[in-house]
């Protein structure tokens, strides 16, 4: 057996002769065991929150988007149709228009975006999972779905016929308005459902059924502004990205989930990294303790040093015993502060005993990435920790003096 893990691993569990040093290794374990915990449960709590951060636009955004590569507006023939049927990976896709409009109802008015989809849309996004009162469109093309908060705007009620919400959109076209008798059109609907997902998108859009709004912004039946693509579980996305650019023949741009909201995944990667140096930061200046821990144990068994010295140990391995019960003490340590954190996730993953609202638990995510993060700079820090206390073992600590 290695004779300095065997020497480090006695010294970890033995108790010194000397109170203050036995509470100096206690409270030092201690530390590594709660900044290990704290760290965990830091990054697993966040990896939740971004999770529900994320849940908001994945509800509304497809896992492929096509876009105009030139201009808002694209054709799509139906020969283009025809090979968007044929490729393998597509599970479903929806053509919409996205639109600027004018909302006016009982005196009361808001600007908005108009998001005109078919029938497949709740096909290829999870839309109406997210339904607050009534339904979504069905038979009546003359019904829309606004969000909860341009409800509340303009005092809108569910199918209220006699009150009806009236659509004004520009006419297309160029000169001044001035030349124009009436520069904008206009649309009478319904409001078939109100959805509900977060404050920034209640106010944003309204749901209206494609060949309602296509005439409404003068646009023919194959001028839309993109294609949602909802793609089989087993599809390779590069393959079907390709065989789409193909098959619409260049005109398009497509973009994956994570690029439609490059901001948000930014933003939240960037928090991620400034919290995992924040708490890292914690730990270094904690992990002080391990170098003064140890400092103190190898003065209390300088005697022993000397002993193990004088039967033929080097100097080399006297600094290995006490690296190694560094190393030792932060890899402990560290492992049962996991272990404790893990126990408290999966508790709150359990129970749900911590809560943002009476209807809505904290997030948290149990990942095993954090695991191993967190075990990984536990046991860098550690082993640069040991190190530097470990080279206070020299010739002139061992003496017969």
């Amino acid at each position: 057996m290695n004779i300095a893990l065997y020497i480090a691993k006695r010294y970890l569990i033995s108790k010194s002769s000397q109170n203050a040093v036995n509470i100096i290794n206690f409270v030092t374990f201690l530390v590594i065991v709660i900044g290990a915990a704290s760290l965990f449960i830091v990054l697993s709590a966040f990896a939740g929150l971004k999770t529900l951060s994320l849940s908001f636009s994945n509800t509304f955004d497809p896992d492929l988007k096509a876009v105009s590569a030139q201009g808002k507006y694209f054709l799509l023939t139906p020969e283009n149709e025809n090979q968007l049927e044929n490729i393998n990976g597509i599970a479903s896709y929806s053509k919409e228009i996205e639109e600027r409009i004018f909302l006016l109802h009982k005196q009361k008015n808001h600007i908005a975006y108009i998001k005109a989809v078919d029938s497949n849309y709740s096909r290829v996004t999870d839309v109406d999972s997210v339904l607050y009162l009534g339904s979504w469109m069905k038979m009546d093309p003359y019904q829309v779905v606004p969000g909860i908060g341009i409800a509340n705007l303009l005092g809108l009620g569910i199918n209220d016929y006699q009150s009806p919400l009236k659509i004004l959109a520009p006419k297309p076209g160029k000169g001044g308005i001035t030349s124009q008798r009436k520069p904008y059109n206009q649309l009478s609907v319904t409001v078939s459902g109100v959805y509900a997902l977060s404050d920034e998108l209640d106010k944003k859009y309204v749901f209206a059924p494609l060949e309602t709004v296509q005439p409404l912004l003068e646009k023919e039946q194959n001028e839309i502004t993109g294609i949602n693509f909802k793609l089989q579980p087993s599809a390779d996305i590069d393959v079907v990205m390709s065989a789409i650019d193909k098959a619409l023949e260049g005109k398009v741009s497509l973009k994956t989930r994570a690029q439609l909201n490059d901001s948000l995944y930014k933003m939240l990667n960037t928090e991620n990294l400034a919290i995992y140096l924040i708490f890292t930061l914690v730990l270094i200046i904690a992990l002080f303790n391990v170098v003064g821990a140890i400092t103190m144990m190898i003065l209390d068994k300088k005697e022993n040093a000397t002993t193990l010295y004088s039967m033929g140990v080097s100097i080399k391995k006297l600094k290995r015993i006490f690296f190694l019960q560094g190393l030792l003490v932060t890899t402990v340590g560290g492992i049962i502060g996991i272990v404790l954190a893990s126990i408290l996730v999966w508790t709150q993953l359990a129970f749900k005993w911590i809560k943002l609202n009476p209807s809505l638990a904290y997030p948290v995510e149990y990942k095993l990435t954090n695991v191993f993060i967190v075990f990984a700079t536990i046991f860098v820090l550690g082993f640069i920790a040991s190190m530097i206390a470990a080279n206070r073992v020299n010739m002139r600590l061992i003496s017969f003096n």
